[in-house]
């Protein structure tokens, strides 16, 4: 007990005599948007022993809320002076010291996957996660949607929905990827994900951006659907998005919450000129 203890405090010496950079960068700045340098898990848990679990739910805490006080920024699409780098590896390391500490991968989950498009790397923590939690049927579900939505392997997404319906005792993840990958499509599949992500989640702040996301993906079903009434009724695609208003399909276009201009592209799919993320400002 007391080996670890002088180990872990000669760590954090070893961290402050030399890494002066690192330690100033975060000294100087204002506490309400302190993250910085964090060292790697695998470090950590080799020599904080049974700390580490204290140590995974500070930095789970410490990137929530970090997170928390650029939410509102993020929504308004000013997102130049987040540390997205410092945040993942921040919850990288707080999901190898404490796996089993659920909030850590749901802010993975939530943050890093939509906007960020880093799903490689959160399914990476998510199979970490699931050699500790192999009881967590949302560990699957989340590496099953992430495989079929975002990457479109629908081979380890379909594996993954088939291990999350014989944890959670229930058919609906077995049969989630065929009936809307393969029947209605992926923008169903992404609304029905969206609308369990706002259920669960317990951060206001996290559950405005998936809202958003959600008023997004709605408005493209909306037209995805206008727009097989259109070849239904006139045997052919439409030439371009109004002509489902002039057709009398529907009456206006959507507004797309990102900022953009939804048009039809070559293939006769919805498409989104915002491309479905937040907007970087140009700094003046």
């Amino acid at each position: 007990m007391r080996t670890q203890v002088l180990l872990l405090g000669v760590f954090l010496a070893g961290l402050t005599l030399f890494m002066p950079h690192f330690a100033n960068n975060v000294r100087n700045r204002p506490i309400y948007e302190k993250l910085g340098f964090v060292p790697k898990g695998k470090i950590y848990k080799a020599i904080a022993g049974e700390f580490r679990w204290f140590l995974g739910e500070y930095y789970t805490f410490k990137a929530i809320t970090y997170y928390g006080t650029k939410a509102e920024a993020i929504l308004k699409g000013k997102t130049r002076g987040v540390e997205y780098y410092n945040l993942y590896k921040t919850i990288e390391t707080a999901v190898i010291l404490n796996p089993y500490h659920e909030d850590a991968y749901y802010f993975a989950q939530a943050v890093f996957t939509w906007g960020l498009g880093r799903i490689r790397e959160v399914n990476r923590l998510l199979k970490y996660v699931l050699k500790y939690r192999p009881w967590d049927f949302q560990i699957p579900f989340f590496l099953g949607f992430n495989y079929g939505y975002f990457l479109h392997d629908y081979k380890e997404a379909a594996e993954y929905f088939k291990m999350a319906a014989e944890l959670s005792g229930t058919p609906f993840y077995a049969t989630l990827s065929a009936r809307y990958f393969y029947r209605a499509g992926r923008t169903e599949l992404g609304i029905l994900f969206l609308e369990e992500m706002i259920r669960k989640t317990r951060d206001d702040r996290i559950r405005k951006l998936y809202e958003k996301r959600l008023m997004a993906l709605k408005a493209i079903k909306l037209l995805e659907d206008a727009v097989k009434k259109f070849q239904k009724k006139f045997h052919r695609k439409p030439a371009n998005i109004y002509e489902l208003i002039s057709s009398g399909i529907i009456k206006k276009i959507p507004a797309d919450p990102y900022g953009g201009k939804f048009y039809i592209d070559d293939r006769g799919r919805i498409r989104t000129t915002s491309k479905m993320m937040e907007r970087h400002r140009a700094k003046k």
